[in-house]
């Protein structure tokens, strides 16, 4: 059994995968002040709650864009199950065919997604990985990663409307009770959650036009599920992309340990 662990700015995505079974999927907010047996603890409790026993672990892999955390969860990784984790970087055996201006720093959570949504789904792709950025990975035909965008993600957005004005409240991203909002709430909902998902149909009509077919459009991340429903464009919501991505990746390279 695979134990995935994905690192982002906001939340931390813990998976366990048997096979091409996902045993478990878990959410849990990035804490860059926790040391290593905190982490330990909160694996040692999830493995207790999903009936897994840190013996049936075979192997680990990590992948974060939060770099004071890559160690930390080594470390309690190791701690917990007796094995070392491997760290995803771009060094590793990707497969994946990449024509951006400099390879070396496109991140590593858009390399793992693309890998796994390549594994899965037809080409053309459009990726939209909705976390604290919202991401867009765009892969052509050929399988070829042309490049993407990256812009504020939804809370960072909403959280900033907030801060920088004097009469706008901080909101919950709940679904608006209406297109047209009637007082400030519901205002700042719609627009939020209605001006996100058309946003992303924009996007996805000007990016076909741009690869001259039409792409199967993934939508991944902790907040996206909330805005796909409304969003007129076809989309399949995969959020295990990441924790498919890093099994992928540890097949790969498991040898290099």
């Amino acid at each position: 059994m695979l134990l995935a662990i994905d690192v982002g700015n906001t939340n931390i995505v813990i998976g366990c995968v048997d096979g091409e079974e996902i045993n478990f999927s878990a959410r849990f907010a990035t804490d860059k002040d926790k040391t290593e047996d905190e982490y330990a603890l909160m694996l040692m409790s999830l493995f207790q709650i999903h009936n897994i026993s840190p013996e049936a672990i075979d192997g680990s892999i990590i992948s974060s864009v939060v770099p004071e955390l890559k160690k930390v969860l080594q470390l309690a990784v190791k701690m917990v199950t007796g094995k070392t984790a491997l760290i995803a970087t771009l060094d590793l055996d990707t497969g994946l065919k990449v024509a951006v201006d400099a390879p070396n720093t496109l991140g590593t959570d858009l390399v793992v997604d693309a890998v796994a949504a390549i594994a899965k789904y037809p080409k053309p792709i459009v990726i939209f990985d909705m976390g604290t950025a919202t991401t867009v990975s765009v892969i052509d035909e050929e399988g070829v990663y042309r490049g993407g965008m990256i812009m504020p993600g939804l809370r960072l957005s909403v959280d900033a409307l907030s801060t920088r004005t004097s009469q706008l409240p901080r909101i919950s991203l709940d679904e608006p009770e209406q297109l047209i909002g009637t007082n400030t709430i519901n205002c700042m909902k719609a627009g939020a959650v209605y001006g996100t998902a058309a946003m992303l149909d924009g996007l996805v009509d000007r990016l076909e036009e741009e690869l001259g077919k039409t792409p199967t459009v993934i939508a991944t991340g902790g907040l996206i599920g909330d805005i796909v429903p409304h969003c007129r464009r076809k989309m399949i919501y995969d959020k295990d992309l990441m924790i498919l991505g890093l099994q992928i990746l540890y097949d790969k390279n498991k040898d290099r340990q």
